[in-house]
């Protein structure tokens, strides 16, 4: 069954028809369609296009073919071209001729459209969901290492101390700007374009904004051109998923090197790493190096959907059918990704006593001396300089300023005194961090006691109805 070919005196080639298919990729959008249709149907019921006895037997229809597709039974022949061609076959099996009447006023340019704008708000309220897992994990890390200290880095050089739990919360409050992102990606993806028909309208009295109400979208394109050819919200989607991958990413490095023996800061349960086919020692955290790997596949789909759009001609182009294959792939790469980095976060151990022999460098500490000096009195960069040359002479002789005599204190700068040497300890630093954004203990409190409001206010997560309209 075709949707077209009353000029054609040929049919399609068996290579086009397996050239041009888009059933095996669209066909995830069932449950989407369906429901367009059913709105569709009962919006021309409203309009008197459709009588009651035809609404009524296509709504049972649809729901019949609703039912057929959850128990698996969706088509798959190629023939069919496309899922919206599948369920109107699917129809016809069930009412007959009547079927035809469920395409009157609408097009598969505007079909499509809108089981994409259904399926990328359901897409971006799944992600925000295992977003929120993810989050929990390490809300609940932080809250059992409160009092850790760890070196901070920068530059992958070990700069200051922080506490573990900071560390983590970090990543936190990353992951709460991917949530608002997808937030706004639902947001721009709920608007209707069905009644644009092909690019026009439709010579049909329809009425979208009833249309749109039935499917819990809160509003229409004003323009029917616009509305086929829009997909803005799914490159934001795109966008949204390569940031979200570009952190997890991060994160998967991250764990890579703490749990190396050069860091040994950390390790992971047997149940979420591998080994080597040749080294028996080997234990590799291989699901945080394959997030780092699919960051790619992500970025690559987004610049992938920008190429397609970025050359066509208003209004629909069926190189707009390439934009499932890319969108869908994101999606589902990002998804499984944060759904293993929760399960990462959780498993990791800490080794608490390699956390404390790396942060008992006293370098770590030298910034807290150079301030000290400063508010003594000494312009910052001065104060900068004398103990560059400490932290130079320590170096050079192999020892710690506190095996320095008081006279070789002085004989690096007479500020040197050995009371700063007090000020070389990593507990002490941290504490003596402790306002709002930074390391200390009160300031981390605050942040934790931030991410459970924001937890326990989105516990439900789903803000917008699904493909039902419900």
């Amino acid at each position: 069954m075709r949707q077209w070919g009353g000029r054609f005196s040929e049919n399609p080639s068996d290579a086009l028809l397996r050239f041009s298919e888009s059933l095996s990729l669209d066909a995830r959008l069932w449950e989407y369609d369906i429901a367009g249709s059913q709105a569709h149907v009962r919006m021309l019921g409203k309009q008197r296009i459709l009588s009651k006895d035809e609404v009524d037997s296509l709504l049972g229809g649809l729901e019949q073919v609703r039912a057929n597709y959850a128990r698996g039974e969706v088509p798959k022949d190629a023939g069919l071209e496309d899922i919206h061609t599948a369920v109107e076959w699917s129809l016809r099996q069930i009412v007959g001729d009547l079927a035809g009447k469920v395409h009157m006023g609408r097009s598969r340019n505007d079909q499509v459209a809108l089981d994409m704008h259904l399926w990328c708000r359901d897409a971006a309220w799944q992600l925000v969901a295992a977003i929120r897992d993810l989050q929990e994990q390490f809300v609940r890390q932080a809250e059992a290492h409160k009092e850790t200290v760890m070196p901070g880095y920068t530059h992958l050089q070990r700069a200051q101390p922080v506490l573990l739990a900071h560390h983590l919360l970090s990543y936190f409050f990353m992951l709460e700007r991917d949530v608002r992102r997808l937030r706004a990606v639902a947001e721009s993806a709920g608007v209707s374009p069905l009644g644009a028909a092909a690019l026009a309208g439709s010579t049909f009295n329809l009425d979208p904004v009833f249309t749109a109400s039935e499917l819990g979208l809160p509003g229409v394109y004003e323009n029917s051109m616009d509305a086929v050819s829009d997909r803005d919200y799914l490159l934001e989607m795109c966008f949204a998923c390569s940031v979200i991958m570009a952190h997890l990413s991060r994160l998967g490095e991250e764990i890579v090197l703490w749990t190396s023996a050069e860091f040994g800061f950390a390790s992971l349960p047997d149940s979420l790493t591998t080994g080597s086919s040749i080294m028996p020692q080997k234990k590799n955290a291989d699901p945080a190096e394959l997030i780092r790997g699919r960051s790619g596949r992500v970025f690559g789909s987004l610049m992938g959907l920008l190429t397609v759009i970025k050359g066509l001609p208003m209004a629909y182009c069926r190189d707009l059918q390439e934009d499932k294959e890319l969108v869908f792939g994101a999606f589902d790469a990002t998804l499984a990704c944060v759904r293993m980095a929760a399960l990462l976060v959780e498993g990791l151990r800490f080794d608490l006593a390699a956390l404390e022999r790396a942060v008992s460098d006293w370098l770590l500490t030298a910034t807290d001396v150079a301030d000290a000096l400063a508010r003594r009195g000494l312009p910052f960069r001065e104060a900068h300089g004398i103990v560059g040359v400490l932290v130079s002479r320590c170096l050079q002789a192999g020892v710690k300023p506190v095996d320095l005599a008081a006279e070789e204190l002085a004989g690096i700068s007479p500020h040197l005194t050995q009371d700063l040497l007090a000020l070389l300890d990593p507990v002490r630093s941290v504490r003596s961090r402790d306002y709002p954004m930074a390391t200390g203990p009160e300031s981390v409190e605050h942040q934790i006691a931030l991410a459970r409001s924001i937890l326990a206010v989105d516990g439900g997560v789903r803000k917008t109805p699904g493909p039902h309209g419900a």
